[in-house]
């Protein structure tokens, strides 16, 4: 438990982080960077570069300074990023690391005094360990499931599949033979990748985008212009080369009932999760599935026979795709349903029933304006669930 003195402290700081900003992460990134080259090979790089992951940490820091008087509040973050740390296997040793520069950070950058430092050392102790005790559980319950294991076990790639012009599929089986362990769709797994051509080891997380199988994996990857990841995985990988891979995790996942209705709305490829999800469903779920995609046009909509004949297996599930522009290739009716940007109330009744659930992935815009959509319709935020690439965003 905190003291009260410091419950004080922290939280009298929290204006002053605001007033600050990303200019608080961007230091201590800088800092702990420069003492601790060997952290290059965990962080994503290219999000430090574009600031995403400095947003994404000020916006942790700064709410637990606002909240530390309620922490919990904070519990479903905590969770998500506990999650992602385990992809990353992330240890004990490195949070006395961050907690060495950022509280050098605050002093470098405030000045506040030792009261403050002090204040913050005990928060950040807190915090820690709650963080060190959930990644614990997870590495356990990884290690000790039917075909789990901890840390990275070596995967070859059995298959490699071209899904549209931008995204294509790669499906790893373990190299002992083994079973794998089970997901639950919607989770994402780690990929470990050391080639020469890298400054650094790279990590990735990306969605499964197929039911569990016990065997293998399928991850379906789209080609991202300044993807160091991503054109590598498209250009060099080939069947044969063996990768690295962490358990899966992941705290957004299907957990409706089979009496529930369910809409799964994706855009881009942020369709992978949905189509986990799908494969999931058929056969299973009794009650109304609707399926609503939004792709550029034909030749980057990934998947569309495939889940049509899902669609068409389940007998009680709807397609409505909307392509922005269309190609004079692509069929109205055939390949898609509508024109443009995805409109919600082009799907006649989708968000009259009051029970059912809402799951979204793709790009953050994209997915801020589903969001919008249903609360002006009337859908409250527990019943949308939802799944951000890269670092976490909130969509209000």
């Amino acid at each position: 438990m905190l003291s009260t003195k410091t419950i004080e402290i922290v939280k009298s700081t929290a204006p002053l982080l605001a007033e600050t900003g990303p200019k608080l992460t961007a230091h201590f990134y800088d800092r702990m960077f420069a003492r601790h080259p060997e952290l290059n090979d965990i962080f994503n790089m290219s999000n430090q570069f574009s600031g995403a992951q400095r947003e994404a940490l000020f916006n942790a820091v700064h709410g637990y300074a606002a909240n530390i008087d309620n922490l919990p509040a904070l519990l479903p973050v905590i969770e998500k990023i506990a999650q992602k740390h385990v992809s990353f296997n992330i240890t004990p040793e490195m949070y006395a690391i961050v907690g060495e520069n950022l509280l050098a950070t605050i002093d470098e950058l405030y000045s506040p005094g030792q009261d403050v430092l002090d204040a913050w050392a005990e928060a950040y102790g807190v915090l820690a360990h709650v963080f060190v005790t959930r990644e614990e559980e997870i590495y356990q319950q990884s290690e000790t499931s039917q075909g789990g294991w901890r840390g990275t076990r070596p995967f070859a790639l059995v298959s490699k599949t071209p899904e549209s012009e931008v995204i294509t599929s790669f499906v790893f089986a373990p190299q002992d033979g083994l079973p794998v362990a089970h997901y639950t769709p919607g989770q994402y797994i780690g990929i470990y990748l050391t080639p020469e051509q890298f400054a650094n080891r790279e990590i990735r997380q990306y969605s499964l985008s197929c039911a569990p199988n016990g065997k293998q994996y399928r991850i379906s990857v789209k080609r991202e212009a300044q993807g160091t990841v991503s054109n590598y995985l498209h250009d060099h990988l080939n069947v044969g080369d063996v990768v690295d891979l962490a358990p899966p995790s992941g705290d957004f996942f299907f957990q409706s009932d089979i009496t529930t209705p369910v809409a799964l709305i994706s855009g881009g490829v942020g369709l992978t999760p949905m189509l986990a999800m799908l494969e999931s469903l058929s056969g299973q779920h009794h009650a109304d599935i609707q399926w609503l995609h939004a792709a550029e046009h034909g030749e980057q909509h990934a998947f569309g026979q495939h889940i049509d004949t899902l669609v068409e297996q389940h007998g009680n599930a709807q397609r409505n795709v909307w392509y922005r522009e269309p190609k004079d290739s692509d069929q109205r009716g055939q390949h898609y349903d509508h024109q443009g940007m995805m409109d919600i109330s082009k799907v006649s009744a989708l968000t009259e029933d009051s029970q059912r659930h809402f799951y979204l992935c793709g790009p953050v815009g994209f997915m801020q304006s589903i969001a919008k959509q249903l609360t002006d319709s009337g859908i409250t935020k527990d019943r949308i669930f939802y799944e951000c690439f890269g670092p976490h965003k909130v969509l209000d």
